[in-house]
């Protein structure tokens, strides 16, 4: 997350926007395009909402040589990868996703990716979590959800999920 936070204000002060670290967080987890068109409805811009989401993933990908893992999390998947089945939910795109988990050395570590555009309805919506639970073939109420933000707590909980929050790496 604090890459990605450093994506964003770079590519959105070209833009003379301004983006809240507190925001961000409390917006963990929705895709990128609507950030930028919630943005511009918050500060009466208009930014090109595809093109600021697409500078901010080229912003992220140069950051992606100074990415690390949270330890707790690491460990774990570690020692449990290929013994429980494991996926990734996420607002991200696949690309942005699949550059993380491959600088990270984790990409084979997980069953199925769940990303911006396998679903409808974003976090807090509990969906994602529940295509995720689909995709592995796991009752909802077996799974077991690491979460950073609030809105993706909330969606674990709505799926009727268990969840741990991992407190924000900033």
């Amino acid at each position: 997350m604090p890459l990605h936070y450093i994506a964003w204000t770079s590519a959105l002060a070209e833009w003379n926007c301004v983006f809240e670290e507190e925001l961000f967080y409390a917006w963990g987890g929705k895709p990128a395009a609507k950030v930028v068109a919630d943005l511009n409805e918050m500060q009466g811009l208009s930014m090109p909402v595809q093109a600021v989401a697409e500078r901010k993933e080229r912003l992220y990908y140069a950051l992606l040589p100074q990415l690390k893992a949270v330890p707790e999390v690491l460990e774990l998947i570690e020692a449990e990868a290929g013994t429980i089945p494991c996926a990734v939910v996420t607002g991200s795109r696949r690309d942005s996703v699949t550059a993380t988990l491959t600088a990270l050395g984790l990409l084979d570590k997980f069953e199925t990716i769940v990303c911006a555009g396998d679903y409808e309805n974003s976090k807090p919506h509990p969906e994602p979590f529940l295509v995720a639970a689909a995709r592995l073939g796991i009752p909802p109420e077996s799974c077991l959800v690491f979460e950073d933000t609030d809105m993706g707590i909330q969606a674990a909980t709505a799926a009727g999920m268990a969840s741990v929050k991992i407190p924000a790496q900033r």
